[in-house]
């Protein structure tokens, strides 16, 4: 297993789901409730990117970790879902951990 891959996969992960709850629960209450749009404008810029990074990581994982298409799947849908990326990171993590195990 590549764990370098798979790591970056995991700080994407981490970053792309922070960047969604600071959308929710940063940038668009100033954009509704202060009267900032900016805020969702660059919030939501910095969202797309990562989303757009952590699916490539996803689908080229396929190749370099090698990990499952049902794993490869997990992580684009789990990018999808608020808060998923969080979860599918969990499981990413005890992948890594078992194959750091697996190995004396």
């Amino acid at each position: 297993m590549n764990a370098i891959f798979m790591k970056w996969i995991i700080a994407f992960g981490l970053a792309e789901g922070t960047s969604t709850l600071v959308l929710f629960f940063v940038a668009m209450p100033l954009k509704y409730y202060a009267g900032m749009p900016m805020a969702v404008s660059i919030a939501g810029g910095i969202h797309g990117v990562l989303f757009v990074v952590l699916v490539g990581l996803f689908v080229l994982g396929r190749k370099f970790v090698p990990f499952s298409t049902g794993v490869m799947w997990t992580g684009i849908i789990g990018a999808i879902i608020p808060f998923g990326p969080f979860v599918v990171d969990v499981k990413l993590l005890r992948m890594l951990a078992a194959d750091r195990n697996s190995h004396p």
